[in-house]
């Protein structure tokens, strides 16, 4: 798997980040690092209903003669395509911590651009969603991939790139990188980051992502809610008054997912929900940066509303969605209805969910 021996994640930091670590002078100081990098020993211990997977989304398809890897689909408008699952370091909560570990070629790189831009299904795909691991780690070959989808798919719009690297190592971000994110003739590039704490916002960290900017690039923030990290309003309203300052787009406040390993980052639903209404109806953050509070489900991604919770068993929430089923087969025909999900009478998704006590079963 990658990284993971006997399903626990390898440990992996960044020399920066370890210097980082280094330089916290209190207990405590920087605790919103280490509990992102640092092993906890909680992750060996099995739970029930942890998975190794929070969605089966891989596309099983053959295109011109040729099994496709690392490709994703779930939404009509977006193809996800996963260049190499390696980062510059690995934070405790990663979703895909536990898939195997791979790097495209260019060569599978370049069908999945053919396969974007001439596959029926595709014919509505606006966006592509190039993630991993981190695309920011193999700069010539995202270089690569880039190329390539303008050439062979005029009809996307924008490509989004999921990095930490300004984060972990924004050394990285150098002139070569910039070169690579130069505005293509058919589509723009915007820049999806996760950032958790206003700590983490170092000055070195502030002008990577000014670099990337200045590279043309959109930026918008996927925060994770984790518990111990920034469980708090204060933490929240700090973050998103910095990240406006930045002009990064306040995009999702995440439910940390239910796979192995996360128990300890998790809060419950109750609490995040809480915690999201002290953020956004307090007044006291502006409404431009405010974002959607959602869980990552096995049907993909839900922000949750008024009556999204339709019913409990246990220890998990069933959850409505607004995904059509009959929709969803046509814009991915090999996708099959995972075991945690059905289809209710009105053709919609239902998912199963699994909740987490918030941390009250160890206190």
């Amino acid at each position: 798997m990658a990284g993971a021996r006997n399903g626990v994640f390898a440990e992996k930091m960044s020399p920066y980040l370890r210097q980082k670590m280094a330089e916290g002078k209190n207990p405590g100081e920087l605790s919103f690092l280490e509990l992102q990098y640092v092993m906890d020993p909680s992750e060996a211990v099995d739970r029930a209903h942890e998975v190794d997977r929070h969605y089966q989304s891989e596309l099983r398809t053959t295109f011109e003669g040729t099994e496709l890897k690392g490709v994703e689909k779930l939404y009509r408008r977006t193809l996800l395509v996963e260049p190499t699952t390696i980062c510059a370091a690995h934070c405790r909560w990663c979703i895909r911590g536990q898939y195997a570990t791979q790097t495209l070629s260019e060569d599978d790189l370049e069908r999945i651009a053919r396969y974007c831009g001439s596959a029926p299904e595709n014919a509505a795909v606006r966006e592509v969603l190039v993630t991993g691991g981190d695309p920011l780690i193999l700069v010539d070959r995202l270089e690569f991939l880039l190329d390539a989808i303008e050439k062979h798919a005029p009809q996307v719009e924008v490509v989004r790139i999921g990095t930490r690297v300004p984060l972990q190592d924004p050394g990285r971000v150098d002139e070569r990188m910039i070169r690579a994110l130069r505005p293509r003739s058919t589509f723009r590039v915007e820049i999806a980051t996760h950032i958790n704490h206003p700590g983490e916002l170092f000055p070195e960290v502030r002008e990577a992502y000014a670099a990337l900017q200045s590279a043309g690039a959109r930026i918008y923030d996927q925060t994770v809610l984790l518990r111990g990290v920034n469980d708090d309003p204060d933490t929240l309203i700090t973050l998103y008054d910095e990240l406006r300052r930045l002009d990064i787009e306040a995009h999702y406040l995440f439910h940390c997912v239910p796979i192995r390993g996360m128990d300890h980052h998790r809060t419950s639903i109750a609490q995040g929900l809480d915690l999201f209404r002290q953020v956004v109806a307090s007044g006291m953050t502006s409404g431009r940066a405010k974002p959607q509070y959602t869980l990552m489900t096995d049907v993909g991604k839900v922000s949750l509303y008024e009556g999204a919770i339709v019913g409990r068993d246990g220890d998990r929430v069933l959850v409505r969605t607004g995904y059509s089923y009959e929709d969803r087969r046509r814009w991915a025909p090999e996708w099959t209805l995972p075991s945690t999900a059905r289809v209710d009478e009105d053709g919609f998704l239902q998912v199963w969910y699994l909740d987490s006590d918030g941390g009250k079963a160890d206190s």
